[in-house]
């Protein structure tokens, strides 16, 4: 479902890497893209060999603003959450951890700054020492409400669990002693960070007002809860004594803090929430299938979504969905490893075709599926062609027409092309990962770094299992060059007026590489004279910091100390960028000759953006600037209606083929509809007006058709709960595999990572709406929910 809030973490997830260390310096990565101009002082060789800009002093700025943490213990992993946005604050937590037979012993050490990273001071005493639970994550509230929650272990025998609580950016902290053993970690409501949601291990729904000081039990024999809009709580319970009964489970839903609660579902598989649609699984009568059901008022009303039913060995899964459109893979039945995409109306009822042939494996549920947050409109997926082999497409209309990459210049086609000349760049993201290919992190885009799109790929007819490069587009996708030879760690500062990267190595490392226009110029510093086994690269959430923290470890096995190593670089990019360092762009252009040029979902946007050629400082009150300007409406503006798809790389609507001459109807609001059309309808959230209008009318036949699977007549308020024997909800429990944790976690705010001696882990954290889970190792938590069999529902 993508990232919430301020919540984003900019993190390299990461297998132990480096590269071995130069001398302090300046030196070129070569890049396809020319240079846009420069200024005086030291050059660095772009492509081609043209000067560029180069920058001065790299080594005194950069050298005095350069700060190095040893964390003296030998814990296994180390945490990172940051408490609050441009607060400087930042909690570490270390552990080390020693399964027994019966039990395990731990230790854990936490640690806090106030200044980005740069100095830590150990405060484990307000802990009392308490060995605290990494699984459950640190649990930071929303916004900047300054509120954590730390899970604490507890002895056998205990009657609960043991939380540490602090209001105050982890200024101090209060033990509480909880009447229940939690099962996963507590959730804070979206909106009041005072408020909290919790599941124990006997299936209980807990709940707080106050922060964690007292606490409720509000229901019984609950399988999954989720906070909704306002004060509303979802959760589904079970009648049969299991939560693993799929398919028998009761939807509810309370406003009020378990005063009063009401069915608002029956025969329930799962359910998840996404923009303003409530979803639901939901078994058909057969209970061999499933359909899924969509609430625009939170539960009171249901619609049967148009598409197709899926068996015991298929799935849905929501790729995205905001306020007014939905993506929705349907798996293909059989295990092929495909399905296809369907986009939704604004109502998230009706349903055409998007792509075909969608890679979604069923083995580990991976897909590429990316948002790009750079630019509206864009997302980058796989599809697996009829050979087998996996190519990237892309689309920058919401789905409405997928496409190829375009090959970057000056590049030629691998071995996977049919010709040297004509092939596409293919990406790698979160299948290769999971493939264990040399491919350290997934696709990167910021939302403040307009345009801009970071992701290791390979040229050819197919993605190549070959070590990858790390490639870059600063238009959104429609054009790329190549950045960096072979794979790396990449993040993107101020705004996008600086990345940095590390090489992907299996040696130690000491030297960091940085760009100030965006990747057409490197710069190497060696950050340490000592190099480290590195592990990630961890920077603010949301791009606009000018800090970026290095983490590693040093020594043997028995003797390794963690070690971070912060750079500042406000000194070195001290001037603060001025109107003249500006430039006008003009979003999704292709040919500027033409009055439609830019124009997509209905109007076109210009931005202003910063030049490559300026060295300067964004800042943290950077706003991003766009202008808008309404097109008239092209077929471009309408998405293939139900019925309908486009065949892969074809822009005309044709009709499926197991539809043709057949009255396309469907059911709306209890009455079954009679949709004429051309084969086309508008994109949600297209603003065009004027131009092309293709017809379609939707035409009520004045025939009932309610949907009797979520057995309406089931459906009552009650005020009380019915205890029933209680169990643990299989997909949650935790699980320890060769020593790695596979952890179903709901987390707030996206600003959580581990690091372990041999991974940087990324983790999203909880803001209650919907979680996002820590897969194995070297696994993005780039996905909206938990797969570990073929047939879940990814509704979450």
């Amino acid at each position: 479902m993508g990232p919430r809030g301020a919540a984003r973490l900019a993190v390299a997830l990461a297998l132990a890497l480096g590269a071995a260390g130069a001398a302090l310096g300046l030196r070129h990565r070569a890049r396809a893209r020319a240079p846009r101009g420069g200024g005086g002082g030291s050059t660095a060789a772009a492509a081609g060999g043209e000067a560029c800009g180069g920058l001065r002093g790299v080594p005194a700025a950069l050298g005095n603003n350069t700060h190095q943490c040893v964390f003296d213990d030998l814990s296994g992993s180390v945490s990172l959450s940051w408490v609050g946005d441009s607060t400087g604050v930042i909690l570490v937590l270390t552990t080390f951890q020693v399964p027994l037979v019966i039990m395990s012993f731990g230790q854990s050490k936490l640690y806090r700054s106030e200044d980005y990273g740069k100095t830590f001071k150990d405060i484990t005493s307000l802990i009392n020492n308490t060995f605290i639970r990494t699984e459950f994550g640190m649990a930071i509230g929303p916004e900047n409400s300054g509120k954590v929650i730390l899970t604490g272990d507890v002895s056998g025998g205990s009657r609960g669990g043991r939380i540490f609580r602090s209001s105050d950016f982890a200024k101090n902290f209060v033990q509480t002693d909880l009447p229940f053993h939690p099962l996963v970690q507590i959730t804070y409501h979206p909106q009041n960070s005072n408020c909290l949601l919790a599941l124990s291990t006997e299936n209980g729904l807990w709940v707080s007002r106050d922060f964690g000081e007292t606490w409720e039990e509000i229901h019984k024999a609950v399988c999954l809860a989720k906070w909704g809009a306002n004060d509303t709580i979802f959760f589904t319970t079970y009648l049969n004594n299991s939560c693993t009964d799929l398919g028998l489970l009761e939807l509810k839903k309370t406003s009020d803090f378990g005063k009063a609660f009401k069915v608002i579902g029956t025969k329930i598989y799962s359910f998840g929430l996404g923009g303003r649609f409530l979803f639901a699984s939901v078994m058909t009568e057969k209970g061999t299938t499933r359909r899924i059901h969509v609430s625009l008022d939170q539960g009171e009303t249901w619609n049967m979504a148009q598409l197709p039913s899926v068996g015991h060995e298929q799935f849905y899964s929501i790729l995205a969905a905001n306020d007014d459109l939905v993506f929705m893979h349907v798996d293909e039945p059989g295990d092929t490893g495909f399905g296809t995409i369907y986009t939704s109306d604004d109502r998230g009822i009706v349903y055409s075709k998007s792509l075909e042939r969608h890679l979604y494996t069923t083995t580990g549920g991976e897909t590429d599926f990316t948002n790009v947050t750079s630019l509206r409109g864009i997302y980058i997926t796989s599809v697996l062609s009829e050979d087998n082999s996996i190519q990237s497409v892309i689309t920058f209309d919401r789905g409405g027409e997928w496409v190829p990459l375009r090959k970057p210049k000056n590049t030629t086609c691998d071995s996977t092309a049919r010709s040297k000349e004509e092939c596409s760049l293919h990406i790698h993201a979160s299948y290769s990962i999971s493939q264990k290919l040399n491919v350290p992190m997934a696709p990167l885009s910021e939302p403040n770094a307009v345009g801009i799109v970071i992701a290791h790929g390979s040229v050819g007819g197919a993605i190549s299992v070959m070590s990858p490069d790390v490639y870059i587009s600063d238009d959104g996708g429609y054009t790329w060059a190549r950045m960096l030879e072979g794979p790396h760690h990449y993040a993107i500062l101020d705004s996008g007026g600086l990345i940095v990267a590390i090489e992907h190595t299996s040696q130690p490392v000491n030297i960091i590489e940085f760009s100030t226009d965006e990747g057409q110029c490197w710069y190497r510093y060696a950050f340490s004279k000592d190099p480290i086994f590195f592990t990630g690269l961890a920077s603010e959430p949301g791009a606009r910091s000018m800090n970026v923290s290095i983490w590693g470890f040093r020594g043997s096995f028995l003797s390794r100390k963690w070690v971070s190593y912060t750079i500042d670089f406000s000194e070195l990019l001290s001037r603060t960028c001025e109107d003249k360092d500006y430039t006008i762009w003009l979003a999704h252009s292709s040919n500027p000759s033409i009055p439609s040029d830019g124009c997509i979902l209905g109007y076109k946007e210009q931005y202003r953006r910063l030049r490559k050629s300026s060295v300067c400082q964004n800042g943290r009150d950077y706003m991003v600037t766009k202008q808008p300007t309404v097109c008239p409406c092209t077929l471009e503006d309408f998405l293939c209606d139900f019925g309908y798809y486009r065949p892969e790389n074809q822009s005309i609507c044709v009709e499926q083929p197991e539809l043709k001459g057949h009255d396309l109807e469907f059911c709306l609001y209890g009455r079954r509809e009679l949709l004429k059309t051309s084969g086309y309808r508008k994109i949600p959230g297209d603003k065009c007006l004027g131009g092309e209008s293709p017809s379609r009318q939707e035409t009520d036949m004045k025939k009932k058709c309610t949907s009797n699977f979520l057995n309406p007549s089931q459906l009552a308020a009650s005020t009380s709960s019915t205890p029933i024997i209680l169990a643990v909800v299989a997909v949650l429990l935790i699980t320890a595999l060769a020593g790695v944790l596979l952890v179903k976690k709901y987390v707030c705010g996206g600003r959580f990572l581990v690091h372990r001696y041999s991974v940087l882990r990324q983790h999203a954290e909880a803001n209650g709406v919907e979680g996002m889970d820590a897969l194995d190792p070297g696994t993005p938590a780039s996905k909206g929910g938990y797969h570990d069999d073929s047939d879940e529902d990814l509704l979450e």
